[in-house]
């Protein structure tokens, strides 16, 4: 009988395969490199994955990526606790991957501590940090001794607890217990932390709901309906592969329950004509166009040709015929001719603070500046879209943003400079949701929705 033979690789090649990184690890550290080198999106970036990554995989990288975008700033104290530096004075990559270990070592109970470990390492050897790989094993290895660290619990002052308990920079914390209070400021922070509930809305262009909502349940999707928009559904389990193939395929579209609500508060009917002045990507044209059963002449109005192209899309996928795409400026006099709309939507450019569960880097990039400066950017257009406007028309502006400055201070303003327009109840939305002028306003810890502002005015 012959003895068998051992294959012995090579030092090299075994050094090699010890540091292989999972593809969902991989993944997850070049998109947090391009949200934090090229100011890209995660939500953007995460979506070109669906069909590069396993399901599994594609699970742990979404994981990874919302995980930390959102925790950045606890994890970056527990960062300097452990490494005894500042984590600005690292390298981005080495600081990457320790944020990356940390997250999984402290909220991923799933994944055993030495794979937490040894993958972090591995993306430091990876990323051409070789260096740095001792570092961030001793880091992390530090943090698997001391597993009940928190670095926000001998913080005295109480907004900057909230600021590093809920991870926000502590400006942003600061002005919203100015404006809501400490105790709606620390539930909206800790509510943005939560993964955000799938939700969608039924393309009655092309499918019966009844039907799609009975099929959906014997397939085993758990689904229940909106309290917020009517028509909307919220998915409570199930398959998501099933509900992003009937995405694909335009029978469903995904939109949060708050988004949904503006196309109902403007409320387009059969034969009018209707303007989406801010249109792109497509999300509330639409919905406009289906709630008018494509028979309303809807014109959708964007800056830029690349991004009608993704409205034009979403309109071909879903099946809408009824739509008009028009390159416009939105800040200068709209291209209408003396054309009047029976009713006109501004879903006006934000901060987005009412989408931070979605796009959690937005609250590592805002300024104060950039506040002040989109609400004139959104007076100007609530402004050049009101001239077109026919009497006795409905004119809604709405954000997703819980900023005051970009909603209510918005309004009033146009309100004072335009005797024409009244404000009234933005209808249909629910009495809870609705602020003594008449406006709604969503919130992600009281609804379990985004942060969305709604106004509707009707020239007189």
């Amino acid at each position: 009988m012959s003895k068998r033979v051992r294959v012995v690789k090579p030092k090299k090649e075994r050094a090699s395969a010890e540091r292989t990184v999972s593809p969902a690890r991989r993944a997850a550290f070049e998109v947090l490199r391009r949200v934090e080198e090229e100011g890209a999106f995660a939500a953007t970036l995460l979506a070109g994955l669906a069909d590069e990554l396993s399901a599994d995989d594609r699970a742990l990288c979404y994981e990874l990526v919302l995980g930390v975008l959102r925790w950045q700033l606890w994890l970056d104290r527990l960062l300097e606790h452990f490494a005894e530096r500042k984590s600005e004075k690292l390298d981005a990559p080495v600081r990457r991957a320790l944020r990356l270990g940390l997250y999984q070592l402290r909220f991923l109970e799933r994944i055993p501590a030495s794979a937490a470990v040894n993958e972090s390492v591995n993306l430091a050897h990876a990323a051409r940090v070789r260096s740095a790989a001792p570092f961030v094993n001793a880091v992390l290895r530090r943090a698997t001794r001391e597993p009940d660290y928190d670095p926000a619990a001998e913080i005295a002052d109480p907004l900057e607890k909230i600021a590093v308990a809920a991870s926000h920079p502590a400006w942003l914390v600061r002005r919203w217990a100015e404006a809501f209070g400490i105790e709606e400021a620390e539930g909206f922070a800790r509510a943005n932390n939560a993964p955000a509930p799938a939700a969608f809305r039924i393309n009655t262009l092309r499918v019966d709901g009844d039907a799609l909502i009975n099929n959906l349940r014997v397939a085993g999707v758990g689904v229940l309906q909106s309290r917020i928009a009517p028509g909307g559904w919220r998915v409570e389990g199930g398959s998501g592969a099933l509900l992003r193939g009937l995405a694909g395929e335009g029978l469903i579209y995904s939109q949060d329950e708050a988004s949904q609500l503006v196309a109902h508060i403007l409320g387009a009917r059969a034969g009018e004509r209707v303007l989406d002045v801010c249109a792109a990507p497509g999300s509330k044209t639409t919905h406009l166009a289906a709630l008018a059963e494509d028979r309303a002449h809807v014109v959708a109005g964007d800056l830029h040709e690349h991004r009608l192209r993704v409205v034009k899309e979403a309109c071909e996928r879903l099946g809408v015929l009824g739509v008009r795409a028009v390159a416009i400026d939105a800040e200068k006099a709209l291209p209408f001719a003396g054309e009047t709309f029976d009713r006109v939507l501004v879903d006006a450019p934000c901060t987005g603070t009412g989408t931070l569960r979605h796009n959690p880097e937005i609250r590592w990039r805002l300024t104060p500046a950039n506040i002040a400066e989109l609400a004139a950017v959104q007076s100007k257009i609530l402004r050049e879209a009101s001239r077109v406007v026919r009497r006795g028309g409905r004119l809604v502006y709405s954000t997703c943003s819980i900023e005051r400055e970009e909603n209510e201070e918005v309004v009033a303003s146009f309100l004072q400079a335009h005797e024409d327009f009244k404000q009234i109840e933005a209808a249909p939305a629910p009495d809870s949701l609705l602020l003594p002028t008449g406006a709604a306003r969503t919130w992600p810890h009281r609804d379990d929705v985004d942060g969305f502002f709604v106004a509707a005015l009707e020239k007189k």
